[in-house]
């Protein structure tokens, strides 16, 4: 694909300060869009180099839907308009269904599910409004293709996202705003993950047991990588995808494909 240049665009990506997030806004930046980061809690870290980039950002919680509509009027301010949204906000829950309080449900639907509805919701007004459209990339998960035994509530959430990424794909074609979803396998480097491999008492065992999980990581030897989701992102909001919407693009080394052959067995 040749280079995409995103000069004039604005891209609004949430849970924008670290994992796939952060490489998918420092991608747009770097291809010429005005990115605002939205994130719950942002990190100094990333002060300097989003003011090399002109990354904005501002702090957020997708789970309140005004919180959702002044991002989208603050993005919008640059140029009058937004082109690219990336609803990659989102939290794992690791617990069997006996385990899951009300509270628990809520906050891992509404930080997965309805976020990205609602920042869906706030962002197409303003891709609409002039007849030029825009992109809408869901960030659901393997979990999204087929659902997990240990986590029933966030493949549920994240079955919903595949969902609501098909709805709206149907629902806003006639403004021209494609939807499209990347689902990725376990990524390193993300918050999410290394919550999870924290938690374990042997990180190397723990490491392992991810890489195994899928096969082409497995050959690898190696996680999946945040700039290798933002690049599959970047392909789905460029002119090169101006026909794609309501795809869901599995970036998780064939871990949903079924269960992988041990290492060095044949297949």
């Amino acid at each position: 694909m040749a280079a995409v240049d995103l000069t004039g665009r604005v891209a609004v990506v949430t849970g924008g300060a670290s994992g796939i997030g952060r490489s998918a806004a420092t991608l747009f930046a770097e291809c010429g869009a005005k990115v605002v980061v939205a994130d719950y809690s942002l990190l100094a870290e990333n002060d300097g180099p989003y003011a090399e980039l002109g990354i904005e950002q501002r702090e957020c919680d997708v789970r309140r839907e005004a919180n959702l509509a002044e991002l989208m009027d603050f993005a919008s301010a640059f140029t009058g308009r937004i082109d690219i949204l990336v609803n990659n906000a989102g939290i794992g829950m690791v617990k069997q269904i006996d385990e899951v309080t009300e509270d628990d449900w809520d906050r891992c639907i509404d930080t997965n599910v309805k976020a990205a509805f609602f920042g869906a919701k706030h962002a197409v007004r303003h891709m609409s409004s002039d007849g030029r459209g825009g992109s809408i990339v869901n960030v659901a998960s393997n979990a999204g293709i087929l659902p997990r035994a240990h986590d029933p509530v966030y493949s549920i959430s994240k079955l919903a996202v595949s969902g609501l990424t098909k709805s709206l794909a149907l629902c806003h074609a006639k403004d021209r705003v494609r939807v499209n979803a990347v689902c990725p396998g376990p990524v390193a480097g993300t918050r999410m993950i290394e919550s999870e491999i924290d938690l374990a008492e042997d990180r190397d065992a723990a490491v392992a047991s991810l890489i195994a999980a899928s096969p082409m990581a497995q050959a690898s030897g190696r996680m999946i990588e945040t700039r290798e989701i933002a690049e599959a992102i970047l392909y789905l909001c460029s002119d090169a995808a101006i026909m794609v919407t309501g795809t869901l693009i599995a970036i998780d080394g064939g871990k949903s494909l079924g269960v992988p052959p041990k290492p060095h067995q044949p297949a």
